[in-house]
């Protein structure tokens, strides 16, 4: 992942996965998507994600035609930008 913006980007990534009935045997051991991240301009970083199928994967009969499984990503901005609520936040804490 890489931030090609000239500010720093903090955010959060969710998952799916597709077929959404192949989701009940996708099981994540370790994935960057359970913590907050930040990288900085032009900072480029891995985001690595462990996981295993469930086994019982191959006796569901509602799983026959599955012959693939995609993971996808979307990640989201967490961080406030510069001017949109500091004013807000100013005013409760003096």
């Amino acid at each position: 992942c890489t931030n090609n913006s000239d500010t720093p980007i903090t955010g959060v990534a969710t998952y799916n996965v597709h077929p959404p009935k192949a989701g009940l045997y996708f099981n994540k051991v370790q994935c960057f998507c359970f913590e907050e991240q930040r990288l900085l301009p032009g900072e480029t970083v891995d985001m690595p994600v462990f996981f295993y199928i469930d086994p019982e994967f191959v006796d569901d009969p509602y799983m026959d035609r599955v012959s693939s499984i995609t993971l996808s990503y979307t990640f989201f901005k967490t961080d406030v930008e510069y001017g949109e609520d500091d004013e807000d936040d100013e005013e409760e804490t003096a």
